[in-house]
């Protein structure tokens, strides 16, 4: 376990603060109660942030915007390539912001020919660059990918994938968050670089039966070729992309993919989640 001091923190920004990471990240930040909230967020009405979290318009895609945001902030949570990185980064140094956590991907360092791994590590060295304190979290497969399959489920009773029996550590969100909310919070976490996964490998096999039992209803698992996956993937994100997703899937895995890392644990000073238990917290999606 790494063990650190509470820091003395003024205002934090959590930016997709209604996403996966940043929902969870706000939640435990205000249970925390170790510094004043701010959730950035692109639908104030509809945000439904914890009371005593300020909701703040703004879009990364649209850094000059942001100025009202960054009033008074000295920590930012930032989400790689969501954005306007470097105009997003200028402004947060213009308004004073200390630190930054920036979650990028595992990918820099597993698959760094990857056109996408290639534009986190661009970001990473934006931030070093920046004058700011910085932490970058590396996450592997989010747990929440595979929300890909809710509408199958529920329409179908059916899942569609290749490398049916490919095992990848995959990791919970709340686990990034509450990464997250450590380095955010407490002291040591500054200049370091965390790769980030869940507690074990799991196959997409074994995911698909881990809801079924959270819905308590049969699913169907069907393998598909790689070629069939493609098709269907390159429709909606494009070719490039889509071979990429599926090289991470188990078409060109390897070492530093598959590790289990307890990253997670010695941080927080916690066991990473399982993915049963994402699985039985996000049932009604599937439903």
């Amino acid at each position: 376990m790494i063990i650190h001091l509470r820091r003395e923190t003024a205002m934090i920004l959590v930016t997709g603060a209604t996403g996966n990471i940043g929902s969870a990240l706000v939640r435990q930040l205000h249970a925390d109660g170790a510094a004043p909230v701010r959730g950035l967020t692109r639908d104030v009405a509809g945000a439904a942030l914890p009371d005593g979290v300020e909701p703040v318009e703004g879009d990364l895609a649209q850094a000059a915007l942001l100025k009202h945001a960054l009033d008074g902030v000295r920590s930012l949570f930032l989400v790689s390539r969501m954005g306007a990185d470097a105009e997003v980064l200028t402004a947060a140094r213009q308004a004073g912001v200390d630190h930054v956590v920036l979650v990028s991907s595992i990918t820099v360092q597993t698959h760094p020919h990857l056109a996408a791994a290639g534009e986190n590590l661009a970001v990473e060295r934006l931030l070093k660059g920046s004058g700011m304190g910085w932490t970058i979290l590396r996450p592997t497969q989010f747990a929440s990918n595979t929300l890909w399959w809710a509408a199958s489920i529920r329409e179908h009773r059916t899942v569609r994938v290749p490398y049916a029996d490919v095992g990848l550590p995959t990791i919970h969100p709340a686990d990034i968050a509450a990464v997250a909310r450590v380095a955010l919070t407490e002291s040591g976490h500054q200049g370091r670089t965390y790769a980030l996964t869940g507690p074990e490998r799991i196959t997409a096999r074994q995911q698909v039966e881990t809801i079924a039992a959270a819905l308590g209803r049969d699913v169907s698992f069907v393998e598909i070729s790689r070629r069939a996956a493609h098709r269907e993937m390159a429709a909606i994100m494009g070719d490039e992309t889509a071979d990429a997703v599926l090289d991470l899937m188990g078409g060109d895995v390897n070492h530093e993919l598959l590790k289990v890392r307890d990253t997670v644990s010695r941080v927080t000073g916690f066991p990473a989640r399982p993915f049963q238990q994402w699985a039985t917290e996000n049932a009604a999606a599937f439903g």
